[in-house]
């Protein structure tokens, strides 16, 4: 059987499942929907062989969950001496796409990037251009392409189990329309199958600090998205919100609750359906990592493209313009001086 040598760059919370990573922003490791490295880990076609981070205490607690990898300080070390298939790119966002197109040029078959895919439209041009001439494959995690519940929650949408679809309304708590609402914007543009054509957004002038540094500064905010079909989705995540996470997506025939591990369907006639999947003790980044196995053995594509990734960063900084406009809508893609505004996403 083929085993695929695999390698994390960037052991921290996502990336290794680093629980003292996790506590410096106020999580843990058990919440989290799978790390980069234990997906890696369990997958009978991969050989995790090594682990790069510039920080010792967790290359060395790296070590000890995973004695049978080696770890490297430089991350371009790491691509020299292992010559890797895989590569998970699980660092801060600002440094995925130099890490992604060196992997790309270095003979990575597969790299799977933490979201958002990069900070600035420009340098996601250059990854997915780098991918594309060197035939690398690159997924983006957002989780919910992978995620049982979401997927059927697609499939239903799809065979018009709520008729011709209106519009959506997503919320969540924290703000952060970098970090978190990269899943929202993309979850939205699954289930609706259809392409973002512009964007309306305010940002909420309060900001906490973020944990990774004082230069990382990702708002939260409020706005609306307008899809190709006219349907329109409205987003509500302002920083200190204290809603929970939902999304309501409504039709001709009823609408659509997302909401923690279920969705219910309303028909407006009174008929009522619950959606919801039976815990199989895989997560989301396991489901990814065979997807990418899959990619690799069969030559398909992966469930979330850097494309998909790249779209999903359009919507967010066309959310900064926008504010910087007084909510005016701007269409997208963004071209010229726009695809170089950086959003320092951490």
């Amino acid at each position: 059987m083929k085993r695929f040598r695999a390698a994390v760059i960037g052991l921290g919370f996502i990336g290794a499942g680093d629980e003292i990573s996790g506590q410096a922003i106020g999580q843990s490791v058990s919440n989290l929907d799978g790390t980069h490295a234990d997906a890696m880990a369990k997958n009978p076609f991969i050989n995790l062989v090594a682990g790069s981070s510039r920080d010792e205490g967790r290359r060395k607690r790296f070590c000890e969950r995973f004695p049978d990898a080696k770890t490297y300080m430089d991350w371009k070390e790491l691509l020299l001496c292992e010559r890797p298939d895989i590569v998970s790119i699980a660092t801060n966002t600002p440094y995925h796409a130099e890490i992604g197109v060196a992997c790309a040029y270095a003979g990575v078959k597969a790299i799977m990037c933490e979201k958002p895919i990069a900070t600035r439209l420009s340098d996601a041009d250059k990854l997915l251009d780098a991918c594309r001439k060197n035939n690398t494959i690159l997924a983006i995690n957002h989780s919910r392409r992978w995620h049982p519940l979401w997927q059927k929650c697609k499939n239903e949408l799809k065979s018009g189990i709520i008729g011709e679809i209106y519009g959506a309304y997503i919320q969540w708590p924290t703000g952060r329309i970098g970090n978190i609402g990269t899943h929202m914007f993309d979850a939205l543009r699954m289930l609706l199958g259809k392409e973002v054509n512009s964007v309306s957004g305010r940002l909420d002038p309060l900001l906490y600090p973020d944990c990774r540094g004082p230069q990382y500064k990702d708002p939260g905010g409020w706005g609306m998205i307008e899809f190709s079909t006219g349907a329109i989705g409205f987003f509500n995540a302002g920083q200190s919100a204290k809603f929970p996470l939902l999304m309501r997506i409504t039709g001709s025939d009823g609408e659509m609750t997302i909401f923690k591990d279920r969705a219910t369907v309303n028909n407006w006639r009174g008929d009522k359906k619950e959606i919801f999947c039976t815990p199989d003790g895989k997560t989301s980044l396991d489901r990814a990592m065979e997807d990418i196995v899959g990619c690799l053995l069969h030559e398909r594509i992966p469930a979330c493209t850097g494309e998909d990734g790249l779209m999903a960063l359009e919507v967010i900084i066309g959310c900064h313009i926008s504010d910087k406009k007084s909510g005016k809508w701007i269409d997208l893609p963004l071209s010229g001086k726009d695809r170089d505004l950086e959003v320092l996403i951490g």
